[in-house]
């Protein structure tokens, strides 16, 4: 299989062939019927003979009949089945030193980690199991004493889960989605079994105890469903530490040791990026991305995230932004190139054309090129090779490649530094004698020239004073101010009253990023006016769609006065408005009449 089909015309560091290629094509199987993701790639010398193997938690086709592989070279060593999708794989050293130096494979399904020593199962961690809802478990309780009816059991379940806190148990909530014919068979086979409130792992990766050595002992790390990330202790498989997310993560990087100095940064589904350290049980430091992340990678001290906006972005650990790079495609997949005979470390990209890009910071260092777009990465030793690119394709297909010893990676000119134009000089022309004279009237005349601009910016800025004034009295769709909120408010009023029909139109703006967890609030002379809710939550914003929200205002006086009706856009955890709208009611024609 050739390495690319044409040279890159940007940067020139696309292969062409095989001769002059960084890499060794050593397998290509387009039907190895593998579907993974990185995450779930692992390399690792699970008997302890120096023969490493490729550990692979399959999605399998359509994610239906997930399994647990172990190839060696080529060919699949073993095959196990799991009870549910792969989330994470992973090698790690599991006792202190003895004679020999076996790592354990850990695997996180669903709510459990299964561990296994020498391809066999040697433990099961299960995720604690979150508190219950009690009125949930009571409503269970008299079903299983035949005190209450399905029907009954089906409402007041729906009636908890649309207003509690604690959210409803996986036993309740398939209950509520049977048809009405399904439900008494459901509770005669669930009625008598314990109800469990159980969360699952989103992501895993591996934190070194007391020592920064490469065989040292290393504590797992999982981020759960609930919004918590656990560390577990490698031989008790007790929780260590236990931290606490505004959301969901979803990518894991950790550098240090657990009873020394350790640093966690957390990609999460909410679009941010948060970094712990030891001892806080709240992030330290947030980093805002403009869109959702689809990788994470630390290389040294830096960072990198890739995001759905088909680009690389750098970070320190406080959260600063070191430089972008803009990716020609979608980015599918990422992870770590790891040579250490030369000490490098760079980013691996897998985009959706079909390239594999390799990044030192901002450097382009190499372009593969593959038949078929690549969904997972991983570099390591493999079997007895020590620099190996496995990549597993969209259509299920297997790739690994070997690393040249002779081969040197040179960061592209065109990458780095100033731009070429930046060292061309400006043709500046000569001083004419109208700029001359223009500069001696500037001189002389500079104190009157001072005041007539500052009348004029008095000005201006009455003016615009004025029309903000009367945008406000007149309701004419107010625009929030802030860039990463844009929001677009129309209001409409219908009726003659004493009934009215109130209608918000509310725009988002953005051109590419939904709006999630605004609420709607009211205020409003309750003398006057009453609305049935005062206060209410906004869906998802989909960018460029105008959501009417309606309400109806009924006017309690009969006395043909009206008044102001203020409405507010606030965002959940925050007592500032996003943005705000005043809205004249007109006066009530039927009071009148009567």
């Amino acid at each position: 299989m050739a390495a690319a089909s044409s040279p890159d015309s940007d940067s020139g560091l696309a292969e062409s062939n095989e001769a002059n290629s960084k890499w060794l094509d050593a397998h290509y199987d387009p039907m190895a019927n593998i579907h993974t993701f990185s995450a779930c790639l692992a390399l690792a010398d699970l008997h302890g003979d120096g023969e490493y193997k490729l550990v692979v938690g399959d999605l399998g086709p359509a994610g239906k009949h997930p399994r647990l592989k172990v190839l060696k070279g080529p060919t699949v060593l073993a095959e196990n089945p799991l009870p549910a999708l792969p989330a994470a794989a992973a090698a790690f050293l599991m006792e202190e030193q003895h004679e020999t130096r076996t790592p354990a494979l850990a695997l996180a399904s669903g709510p459990c980690v299964y561990i296994y020593k020498n391809l066999r199962p040697y433990f099961k961690f299960s995720l604690p199991p979150l508190s219950l809802n009690p009125l949930e478990q009571d409503l269970w309780n008299q079903a299983k004493e035949d005190r209450i009816d399905p029907l009954t059991l089906k409402e007041m379940l729906e009636g908890i889960r649309e207003k509690a806190e604690v959210p409803l148990s996986v036993q309740s909530l398939r209950f509520l989605h049977l048809e009405l014919s399904e439900m008494e068979a459901f509770v005669n086979q669930h009625k008598s079994k314990t109800i469990k409130r159980q969360t699952v792992i989103t992501t895993m990766i591996t934190l070194k105890k007391n020592l920064a050595d490469e065989d040292a002992v290393s504590c797992l790390v999982l981020g759960t469903e609930n919004k918590e990330i656990l560390v577990l202790d490698p031989e008790a498989f007790t929780i260590l530490a236990k931290m606490n997310l505004p959301s969901v993560p979803v990518f894991l990087e950790v550098s240090g040791q657990f009873d020394v100095e350790f640093r966690l940064a957390a990609a999460c589904r909410n679009g941010n990026i948060y970094i712990l350290r030891r001892d806080s049980k709240r992030p330290k430091y947030c980093i805002e991305l403009s869109s959702q992340p689809v990788g994470l990678v630390r290389v040294h001290k830096i960072l990198v995230v890739g995001s759905t906006q088909d680009s690389l972005h750098g970070f320190t650990h406080k959260g600063k932004k070191l430089w972008t790079v803009q990716m020609p495609a979608a980015i599918l997949t990422m992870n770590l190139l790891e040579q250490r005979s030369r000490g490098l470390q760079a980013v691996m990209a897998g985009l959706a054309n079909g390239e594999v890009r390799i990044y030192r910071d901002k450097a382009l260092l190499n372009i593969i090129r593959t038949p078929d777009a690549v969904t997972s990465l991983c570099f390591g030793r493999y079997g007895r090779e020590d620099n190996t690119l496995v990549m597993t394709t969209r259509g299920g297909g297997l790739i690994i490649k070997i690393l040249k010893r002779t081969a040197v990676f040179v960061e592209s000119t065109g990458e780095v530094g100033p731009p070429p134009a930046q060292a061309t000089k400006l043709n500046v022309p000569r001083k004419t004698r109208l700029y001359v004279d223009q500069t001696l009237r500037e001189r002389e005349a500079g104190t009157a020239m001072h005041r007539s601009f500052q009348t004029d910016l008095y000005l201006l800025r009455l003016r615009a004073a004025r029309a903000y004034v009367q945008a406000l009295e007149s309701s004419l769709s107010p625009v929030s101010a802030t860039a990463w909120e844009p929001l677009k408010l129309h209001a409409v009023v219908q009726g003659l009253g004493p009934t009215f029909k109130l209608t918000l139109h509310l725009q988002n703006t953005s051109t590419v990023r939904p709006v999630t967890g605004l609420l709607i609030c009211f205020l409003y002379n309750e003398a006057l006016y009453a609305l049935p809710r005062a206060f209410f939550k906004v869906p998802l914003l989909v960018p460029g769609l105008s959501y009417p929200l309606e309400t109806f205002v009924e006017s309690l006086s009969n006395k043909g006065i009206s008044d102001i009706i203020k409405v507010l856009v606030l965002r959940e955890g925050q007592s500032a408005p996003l943005l705000s709208a005043y809205i004249n009611m007109p006066v009530s024609e039927g009071l009148e009449a009567a």
